[in-house]
C-alpha cells in the first residue's frame, strides 16, 4: 500500500467554499495552495465552461483526472478539487491516498445564495431550475464525499474563521 503523503485536499459541491477556504488555510499553514480547475484552466489557457462547451463533461472529468494525479502526488499541499471530481473512482483513489480530506458540507440554501450570480458554473448555466440541479448534484455525490473524507465539516452559516479554525483543530 501507498503511504499516505500529508496533503490537505478540500471536496464538496460547487460553492461549498473549497478554493476560500483551501486558500487561507494554506496562508495559515504556510504551505502552497492548489486549485484544480485553476490548474486545469491554466494548463488549457481555456473556461471551464468552454472545456464542457467543446469537450463534454467527459472530456472536462478526462482533464480534472490528469490534473488531479499530478496535483495528488506533490506534498505538503493544500488542494481544493473541483466539485465533481469524487465522481470517478479513480480520482477518489488519488484523494484519499493524499492525506487528510475534507467535505465542506453545505446546504442546499447556502449555495444556492453562493453561486446565485456566478456564471461559471457549467452544470448551473443551462439549469431551468437551479435549486433542484444543486439538490440533485448534493445527493448523487454526497455518499462520495463522505466515502473519501477523513473529515467532515458543516459550513453552514459559518464565518470563514470559524470553519478554518475548526479545520486546524482537527488537523491537530
Amino acid at each position: 500500500m501507498q503511504e499516505k503523503s500529508n496533503n490537505i485536499v478540500l471536496i464538496g459541491p460547487m460553492g461549498s467554499g473549497k478554493t476560500t477556504v483551501g486558500r487561507r488555510l494554506a496562508e495559515n499553514l504556510q504551505i502552497d495552495f492548489h486549485d484544480a480547475d485553476h490548474e486545469i484552466i491554466d494548463k488549457t489557457g481555456v473556461s471551464i465552461d468552454h472545456i464542457f462547451d467543446v469537450e463534454g463533461e467527459e472530456g472536462f472529468r478526462k482533464r480534472e483526472t490528469d490534473v488531479l494525479k499530478e496535483l495528488c502526488s506533490k506534498p505538503n499541499i493544500v488542494l481544493a478539487t473541483g466539485g465533481g471530481a469524487v465522481i470517478s473512482k479513480e480520482n477518489r483513489e488519488f484523494i484519499k491516498n493524499s492525506g487528510s480530506v475534507i467535505y465542506l458540507l453545505s446546504s442546499v440554501d447556502q449555495i444556492l445564495r453562493r453561486t446565485a450570480k456566478s456564471k461559471t458554473r457549467p452544470l448551473l448555466e443551462n439549469s431551468s431550475n437551479r435549486r433542484k440541479t444543486i439538490s440533485d448534484i448534493i445527493d448523487s455525490r454526497d455518499p462520495l464525499y463522505r466515502e473519501v473524507a477523513t473529515i467532515v465539516i458543516n459550513t453552514n452559516g459559518k464565518k470563514l474563521i470559524e470553519i478554518i479554525n475548526e479545520i486546524q483543530s482537527h488537523l491537530a
